[in-house]
């Protein structure tokens, strides 16, 4: 990503799956987050989720896995939430299940500068 380019501050949603190599590959650090609108714990985990992306140096994608079920299971997504932090386009972290705040900040931090 270049240095003009500014970080989204708000969630981003996938639309279309071809586009997802493109997000890890335009942000230097990138949550990705494997969500479904009926699942408590990722409702629950929304404002953390809001809050990384506004805090942070980190871009953060939203994946409805209803709608992105062959990219799920192309990152071994088995129950979520599950996310994901890429840096320089390589996968560096997995979470699996609700976590706290702190958690996701320190997880995207240990990657940016």
């Amino acid at each position: 990503m270049s240095s003009t380019d500014a970080v989204p501050t708000e969630p981003i949603h996938l639309d279309a799956a071809a586009d997802f190599d493109d997000y890890i590959a335009d942000h230097d650090v990138l949550l990705v987050d494997f969500y479904a609108d009926w699942c408590g714990p990722c409702q629950m985990m929304e404002p953390a989720i809001e809050s990384v992306a506004n805090d942070t140096d980190a871009a953060v994608l939203k994946v409805d896995v209803d709608q992105h079920q062959a990219l799920a299971g192309e990152y071994g997504v088995q129950g979520i939430p599950t996310l994901l932090v890429f840096a320089d386009g390589e996968l560096a972290n997995r979470m699996v299940g609700a976590q706290m705040e702190d958690a996701l900040t320190s997880a995207v931090e240990a990657h940016t500068a």
